[in-house]
């Protein structure tokens, strides 16, 4: 027998299930349905079983997607970690002035919207008439051609992504620094530690938590890949860009093969799942 109390509470609950129901719930339900089907939203759904795994295994440019998405975060984690863990730890020094001042201004870049921040850069990285080679070419150095050679498009599309997500991350990782007991690093200096030393040997350690969770948050960030190689360079040049969130998005909305993207969608989940899961396991062991 439901209490008065209970159906009182599933009517404050009530606005979220609809939410739930229509945001998240209906999309799932409906992407699974569409990865047994062909779909070009003009006609009616045909069913075509397990077609759509087996064209993906053998389609060469999802793979190509996938290395293309890999190389970007090999080059973006690492860097955007590394100098996210420098910058708070320096804006978390008792010595710094200035702190809201410099800590808003790394943090401006996240609330800029991701279209803005691109059409910048896309404006820096051009072959003639781009800051970035104005200023090579004033050092009597060659240009560089940024968006338009398959060696440097992905490096230069990671650079970019780094520096517009860098601030999220440092405004993480500062939270975590400020939970450090200000007690450890006076004890270190008593016992003559250097602030390297104090670095490697009290704030990383300390840090292991929040570093794990800004890992995993980065990782699902750069496989989101998709507003910067969509409007810097089409996927191009040959491919060199082309994200799997980029190629999910032709497939669905150039070609209309709506099976087909929903299925790549849910191979992209599972291997996001996948990466995430190999992150935890060896890095919560090795920091």
């Amino acid at each position: 027998m439901i209490t008065r109390e209970e159906k009182f509470g599933w009517v404050l609950a009530s606005p979220y299930i609809i939410y739930f129901i229509i945001i998240s719930a209906f999309p799932i339900i409906f992407s699974l349905i569409l990865v047994f089907m062909r779909w070009n939203m003009l006609s009616s759904m045909q069913f075509i079983g397990l077609q759509n795994f087996f064209t993906l295994f053998q389609d060469p440019l999802f793979w190509k997607a996938l290395m293309n998405t890999f190389t970007f975060l090999i080059i973006h984690i690492p860097l955007q970690i590394c100098l996210a863990l420098l910058i708070s730890a320096l804006l978390n020094s008792p010595d710094l002035i200035w702190k809201s001042f410099f800590r808003s201004t790394f943090f401006m870049p996240v609330v800029i919207s991701g279209v803005v921040v691109t059409l910048l850069w896309k404006q820096l990285y051009s072959t003639e008439t781009g800051l970035l080679n104005n200023i090579l070419l004033g050092m009597n150095l060659e240009k560089i051609p940024w968006l338009t050679s398959t060696k440097i498009a992905m490096p230069a599309i990671a650079i970019m992504a780094t520096w517009k997500n860098l601030g999220l991350y440092i405004v993480i990782l500062l939270a975590g620094l400020q939970n450090i007991p200000r007690s450890l690093y006076e004890a270190a200096d008593i016992d003559g530690a250097s602030r390297i030393q104090q670095f490697f040997h009290i704030t990383i350690p300390m840090v292991n938590p929040t570093l794990i969770t800004v890992i995993v948050l980065s990782t699902i960030g750069g496989f989101s890949l998709f507003i910067e190689p969509y409007i810097m360079t089409g996927g191009g040049p040959l491919n060199s860009t082309l994200s799997t969130n980029l190629y999910i998005y032709q497939q669905a909305f150039s070609f209309y093969k709506m099976g087909y993207a929903a299925t790549l969608g849910f191979m992209m989940a599972f291997v996001i799942f996948l990466v995430v899961m190999l992150q935890r396991k060896y890095i919560e062991r090795e920091i």
